[in-house]
């Protein structure tokens, strides 16, 4: 009698499109909680949270809270990275999601400044801490389970799915205020509609951890838990072993986090501020520049596919060099654009959520490609999160005091994001293309 075939074991895998729905949906919540209150700081929290007699104090402290998140994300880069090169991607993007969604809702149960006085902008400050560090260990996390779980030859095209969390994001979190702003009269948005985008987002985190937890672990990582070569620290493994990539990383980011960040929260303010004998701005109505931010956010998420193919094609570092040459010119045409009417401010808009598009889109795969497979969430998760400082925590901030020092124009602006994008082109022709590096055994 003939012993039964004993059929061997294949180890789980992750669909491509279970991939595609798990980093692409994990980031456009992670990114439509961080919209929500960059929108509000702009709309309403200086008159809830910040009162002041002077508006552009209480602006200014608007987006020194703002850029509290950034402060938190590398700290959430060395907190979830630690636990996502030790236990894995899966357990800890969950994590993060849960971090992020928490702190938004009950940002949307704040008491204001009216109600409770100085406790409002502390506990609102404490819960943007938190959400920077959900967000801090978000991205990375999905930008990997997207690479690595990538066929050959394609984890660039992978690594622009968690990308594209960010125009889906912004559209759904301005979208909803545009629908607010025009269902409700200001008096009652400004009472409590502003609440609203804060917690029903509590629903999208619920759809994100349903489908994060049907996902296994990527075969990078499954094979670093195989051989052994799980880091025991990996904050100091990856500062000891690839402090090189983690520089270059940062500033390879820096260009791209200030442009969006210029073009949104900047744009938004200077769009909507009437110029009068204290301030000059353009003095559109809130919701026509909302509405013109979103059309601009949708050649954001064309040109964030398109870059993938490109990076692929050409590699990542030339597509890179060329994209962020244009963001030095764009930066010069920053003044001429925005005064061109509705036509040169469309324009403005449109030129420069294309070049976001182009230059986010390949840092899915260019970031976690600088590090070796055990030390690489928490490498590039570090790597995109400092430059969130350096190019985003205080990009509005500078962006609003230019502004005022120039008396209302925004030619100084313009100059600061070229200055950023010439030290990210440094950056880039003193790093290495990663197209072709070995992305399962390279361990540090």
């Amino acid at each position: 009698m003939s012993s039964p075939t004993i059929a061997p074991t294949v180890a789980a895998v992750n669909t491509r499109s279970r991939v595609i729905l798990a980093s692409l949906i994990g980031t456009s919540i992670e990114f439509y909680d961080f919209y929500v209150y960059a929108t509000a700081a702009v709309l309403v929290f200086p008159k809830l949270f910040f009162p002041s007699t002077d508006a552009n104090v209480g602006l200014l402290t608007s987006f020194a809270v703002f850029g509290v998140a950034f402060i938190a994300r590398p700290i959430g880069s060395i907190i979830f990275g630690h636990f996502g090169d030790r236990i894995g991607r899966k357990k800890t993007l969950v994590a993060s999601l849960l971090t992020m969604g928490i702190a938004t809702v009950v940002i949307g149960l704040l008491p204001t400044y009216a109600s409770i006085g100085l406790w409002a902008p502390i506990l609102l400050t404490v819960m943007r801490f938190a959400q920077g560090l959900g967000l801090g260990g978000e991205w990375s996390g999905a930008a990997l389970l997207a690479t690595e779980n990538a066929p050959k030859g394609k984890r660039a095209i992978y690594g622009t799915f968690p990308q594209m969390g960010a125009p889906i994001g912004f559209i759904l979190a301005n979208g909803v205020f545009l629908v607010l702003n025009i269902v409700m009269s200001p008096d009652t948005f400004t009472a409590w509609g502003w609440r609203v985008p804060f917690v029903v987002s509590a629903v999208l985190v619920i759809v994100g951890l349903y489908v994060r937890f049907r996902l296994v672990e990527t075969p990078a990582f499954q094979k670093v838990l195989d051989s052994g070569e799980v880091a025991k620290v990996p904050v100091a493994r990856v500062f000891k072993s690839s402090w090189r990539p983690l520089i270059l990383g940062t500033f390879i980011m820096l260009a791209t986090y200030t442009l969006f960040y210029l073009m949104t929260t900047f744009t938004l303010t200077y769009g909507t501020t009437p110029t009068t004998a204290a301030t000059a701005g353009l003095g559109y109505n809130r919701n026509q520049f909302l509405i013109m931010l979103i059309i601009g956010v949708v050649f954001f998420g064309i040109f964030t596919l398109v870059s993938g193919p490109l990076a692929e094609k050409y590699g990542r570092r030339k597509t890179l060099l060329f994209t962020t040459a244009g963001i030095i010119v764009f930066g010069l045409l920053f003044v001429p654009l925005f005064g061109g009417g509705v036509v040169g401010t469309m324009a403005l808009l449109i030129i420069g959520f294309t070049l976001m598009g182009l230059t986010f889109g390949p840092m899915g795969a260019v970031l976690p490609e600088l590090f070796p497979a055990n030390v690489r969430y928490t490498g590039s998760a570090i790597s995109y999160n400092f430059a969130s400082i350096l190019g985003a925590a205080v990009a509005p901030f500078i962006a609003v005091a230019l502004w005022q020092a120039a008396g209302g124009s925004a030619v100084l602006v313009g100059i600061y994001l070229s200055a950023m994008g010439i030290i990210t082109l440094i950056a880039l022709f003193i790093s290495r293309e990663t197209r072709d590096v070995a992305y399962d055994d390279n361990l540090s």
